[in-house]
């Protein structure tokens, strides 16, 4: 299967659903991971997987102790991760919704995690949707924990995410097709 033709067709058919056209290159991938510490790291989850560039990233960097935790709404991508990555003892792949976060978590014995990494195209959420998932992550998110937002927008969001974190800073990626980049988000901000 193509995977890039199956991550096209879901942008057309379902627009700002998808974040991207294309899936993340390998270099964007590896940004939005970079500042993860690996021998620190106990448990990751990714948010909005698609067909799992990122989830490859985690998959080959992480330590075998290191719980991974793949949430995916779409079933199409939901098969293609489970095809290409399982099984594998210290990741799991979910189907579900962003909305449910805490309580998937929780079911699952884990209270915090170390690193939240996003390919959700949150700016394009209904600001309730956007409220919603911010207070799930700080619910989820150790104090030290970082938040990793992907985006195809160099720096137009930097705005946003600070109105949601305290400390953001972003990592350019000029190799990726668009340019692009990631938000490195630390210490939530009270959500209204």
């Amino acid at each position: 299967m193509n995977l890039s033709l199956l991550f096209l067709g879901k942008f057309l058919r379902h627009g700002t659903a998808i974040a991207s056209l294309a899936p993340s290159s390998p270099w964007l991938s590896r940004a939005t991971v970079r500042n993860v510490d690996w021998d620190r790291a106990r448990v990751l989850i990714e948010l909005g997987a698609g067909t799992g560039p990122i989830t490859r990233e985690l998959v080959d960097r992480a330590r075998p102790e290191t719980r991974l935790i793949v949430l995916e709404r779409d079933p199409d991508f939901v098969r293609v991760l489970r095809e290409r990555f399982e099984p594998r003892p210290n990741l799991e792949i979910i189907e579900g919704d962003v909305r449910d976060l805490a309580a998937m978590l929780k079911d699952r014995g884990i209270d915090r995690v170390d690193n939240v990494i996003s390919g959700l195209p949150v700016p394009s959420f209904p600001k309730d949707l956007q409220r919603d998932l911010i207070r799930n992550v700080s619910q989820i998110l150790d104090p030290a924990g970082t938040y990793n937002q992907i985006t195809e927008l160099p720096w137009v969001y930097l705005r946003f995410y600070r109105s949601f974190f305290y400390e953001v800073r972003f990592a350019f990626e000029p190799r990726n097709i668009p340019p692009a980049g990631a938000y490195y988000c630390r210490g939530v901000r009270p959500i209204d």
